[in-house]
């Protein structure tokens, strides 16, 4: 039991992560970025060429993944989402998938479909934790996907351009009349995801290999967790990946592995019957 739950935290902590890639788009710039989860698939590729075929320090692979991700974000911003901003069609939804298309269509060329495995940053030991066992690589996993939403709260709230964010979430023509640079904002809210996702690539490779098919699973899983948690909320991130991640290790253990998907969904549709927006998301009204 404990170790299911174990197992279960640790598929959390991925969907978490790209939770948390796609809210820091989505507060800064009001845009659903549907290519987020390639950036981390990205980055466990450049894991596995970096430190498992050339021998280098997985950080200096964490390092490349984070450089790319943010050239790469810079140019999806500029190419597939700036043209079409504020056209009131949300055109942006059908071209970030474009872009997602492209770069797992780049990752195929160059890689292929075979899983590769990604070196571990922490030596691939299991550990007898609280009755259960879990592998240090998913404890790390698990670590990460607790810390980094907790840390990203606190810069939304306690830091200047987090405040700025939160701002151009609120009204984005307010923000831009108070003097917020917002198509700035916009820019570096898709650089930054895309670095942090590439950064993580890495530490998320290990556990789920490198596979180029692999953004289709996590992008569901991912916004099912946004879903439950509340869109714009860090913290509503973290709660809603790790519950996803726990009622699917739980269904699939004691229902069959069939019923793993189908019981994230019906946690989805019950959490939204009681609260449409989320359990950390904030309902909003609006004069018609």
């Amino acid at each position: 039991m404990i170790t299911t739950l174990w197992a279960g935290l640790a598929s959390g902590a991925v969907y978490v992560l790209v939770a948390l890639g796609f809210n820091v788009v989505f507060v800064a710039s009001g845009t659903f970025n549907f290519a987020q989860p390639q950036y981390l698939i990205l980055g466990t590729f450049l894991g596995y060429l970096i430190a498992g075929v050339l021998g280098y320090p997985v950080p200096l692979a964490m390092l490349a993944g984070g450089l790319a991700g943010f050239v790469i974000g810079l140019l999806e911003e500029r190419i597939a989402v700036r043209p079409i901003s504020g056209s009131g069609v949300h055109g942006e939804l059908v071209t970030t998938v474009g872009w997602s298309v492209i770069m797992e269509g780049v990752i195929l060329l160059v890689w292929g479909v075979e899983a590769r495995k990604v070196p571990a940053l922490v030596p691939d030991i299991s550990i007898d934790l609280a009755g259960g066992r879990i592998s240090a690589t998913e404890a790390l996993l698990v670590a990460v996907a607790v810390v980094l939403p907790l840390a990203l709260h606190g810069w939304s709230r306690w830091t200047l351009h987090g405040l700025a964010n939160l701002a151009t979430a609120e009204d984005r023509n307010a923000a831009m009349l108070r003097g917020i640079n917002v198509p700035r904002l916009a820019l570096f809210s898709f650089a930054g995801a895309g670095a942090l996702m590439g950064a993580l690539g890495p530490i998320v490779g290990p556990k789920t290999f490198a596979i180029a098919s692999l953004g289709g699973v996590i992008i569901l899983k991912g916004f099912v967790a946004l879903s439950i948690g509340g869109f714009g909320s860090y913290p509503g991130a973290l709660i809603g990946g790790l519950a996803v991640g726990i009622v699917e290790a739980l269904a699939a253990r004691y229902l069959g592995s069939s019923y793993g998907a189908l019981s994230v969904f019906v946690l989805l549709l019950a959490v939204l019957m009681a609260r449409p927006q989320g359990l950390f998301g904030e309902r909003r009204e609006r004069v018609v």
